[in-house]
């Protein structure tokens, strides 16, 4: 590695040289809990996750990202009381839990798809890693972190001597101001490991335990998941700012206490979306999704572009006109671009030397903590040096690409046409330099799910004669992760 990556890490609150101990950089992020759309404060830290493994992967390292998906667990008060958010969402739009779940995780994977956010190499849900959870949590029952009340089982974070370290806490404070009602727990900052089932009711999810029938907490969850896949001591853990105080905290708690060992080498958090009533948050019911964005006529990557206006740990200022002005942003590179890229002869040398100098700046502002308002800066002096080829330029931008993710080469014009259907199993993501027409898009639409059909039955030469047939029509068509399917009109 000839440069050197700083990272921000939250557990030394500073910049920090990213040093890796294997052959592989293990990086867990915290998913969504799938019982609405995400909104799109939501969305910017898995904009902020995506830029750093891209950055990792430009740099050469070798990445093993996984993300969970919580279906069960997540109460709707950090303090372990209220209803599970699954449970909730379920009765909102009368479907049952692992209906709601699937809808919502299908959602989400059209989301990152629409934003370019490469998806992770392991998806792991709640519901499937239940044993690993049970065996946590008796690991922890063992050495005497735990105990039982008439709820559940319980961390007690009094054995913990370094529980206030990462976030800071001053328990005692925290305790001797503490209004909340703590029910049978011993101390406020102590957190559920395993929820009995109530007795009046029946729950959609619950499972077996040595302590009886219930559900895990919502906790419990992300440390079992992230070391059933990944090495101890994991090297990079990500989420949000809101997950600093209580459920980072616990996870640290409760993986280090069943382990002996240290949990995670570098904590990186994404700031807050805000809006003029605060942050953005489902609970306060002033969120906005990115179904909305595309409705109000904004191509999805112009969120992308938006979200590079402030580093990642700066919050961030949702308003229309800055989207608007993204977008602008957006098209005017692309103009830049698709002027350098006619520019080009096809037969000069490149000069690895002068693309090298010219990605320099870029390089520089990526190792200084992923600063993306610097690299966005960087590429437009880029653009507008007169001193370097067309074909150095192009070079170079192939490169920046791959960590901006803005397809800076779809589109060129600046006027690229994107809309997305929503066909129920799947989406159609339609690209074309302008709208191919409601004609055209329902005869394409109509061939890709028979294709689809075709390749359900394992008729693959009936699928691969559909796809000859939509290329000879100028539609290129590409499968991409989540049930989107890309047809580019030529």
């Amino acid at each position: 590695m000839a440069r050197q990556l700083n990272l921000y890490n939250t557990a030394l609150r500073g910049k920090v040289p990213f040093v890796l101990l294997r052959e592989q950089a293990g990086m867990y992020c915290c998913g969504p809990t799938v019982y609405n759309y995400a909104h799109i404060g939501n969305l910017r830290t898995y904009i902020f996750e995506d830029v750093l493994k891209r950055t990792l992967k430009y740099f050469g390292y070798s990445v093993k990202h996984v993300m969970n998906i919580t279906d069960v667990g997540h109460l709707t008060s950090d303090a372990d009381t209220g209803e599970d958010k699954m449970e909730n969402g379920a009765l909102r739009d009368g479907k049952n839990v692992w209906e709601l779940a699937e809808f919502y995780t299908q959602a989400f994977r059209r989301d990152l798809a629409d934003l370019n956010i490469c998806e992770p190499d392991i998806w792991t849900k709640a519901t499937d890693n239940i044993p690993a959870m049970i065996r946590m949590v008796e690991e922890l029952e063992k050495k005497g972190f735990t105990y039982t009340t008439s709820d559940g089982i319980y961390f007690d974070t009094a054995k913990f001597p370094t529980y206030a370290d990462f976030a800071g806490i001053d328990v005692k404070n925290l305790q001797a101001g503490s209004r909340v009602d703590m029910g049978e727990k011993r101390s406020v900052t102590d957190f559920a490991l395993w929820k009995f089932s109530p007795v009046d009711k029946k729950r959609q999810m619950e499972w077996d335990s040595p302590w009886g029938k219930g559900f895990p907490g919502w906790h419990i969850e992300c440390s079992a998941m992230s070391l059933a896949y990944l090495p101890q001591p994991i090297d990079i853990h990500c989420g949000g700012m809101d997950h600093i105080r209580v459920h980072h905290t616990n996870e640290i708690a409760q993986a280090e206490a069943s382990t002996g060992k240290p949990y995670v080498r570098y904590w990186l958090h994404g700031e807050f979306l805000v809006v003029d009533k605060g942050k953005m948050a489902k609970s306060g019911g002033n969120f906005v999704t990115l179904d909305t964005v595309k409705k109000q006529g904004f191509q999805p990557l112009a969120y992308r572009m938006f979200c590079f206006s402030a580093h990642y740990r700066s919050p961030l200022m949702f308003a229309w006109e800055g989207l608007k002005s993204a977008e602008q942003g957006l098209n005017n590179l692309k103009k830049l671009v698709a002027a350098e890229t006619k520019k080009k002869t096809g037969t000069e040398v490149v000069s690895s030397e002068n693309v090298n100098s010219l990605i320099a700046p870029f390089e520089d502002a990526l190792c200084d903590d992923c600063n993306m308002p610097v690299a966005l800066a960087c590429v437009w002096n880029l653009l507008k040096d007169f001193k370097a080829t067309a074909e150095e330029k192009y070079a170079a931008i192939e490169k920046i690409d791959s960590v901006l993710g803005l397809d800076l080469f779809t589109g060129n014009s600046g006027e690229a046409f994107v809309n997305n259907i929503d066909m129920g199993d799947v989406c159609l993501k339609i690209i074309g330099q302008s709208d191919p027409g409601a004609q055209a898009v329902e005869q394409v639409a109509a061939m890709v799910r028979e294709r689809k059909e075709a390749k359900m039955i394992k008729n693959f030469s009936k699928a691969d004669e559909i796809r000859m047939k939509l290329k000879g029509m100028g539609v290129e068509i590409k499968d991409l992760s989540g049930g989107v399917i890309e047809c580019s009109f030529k």
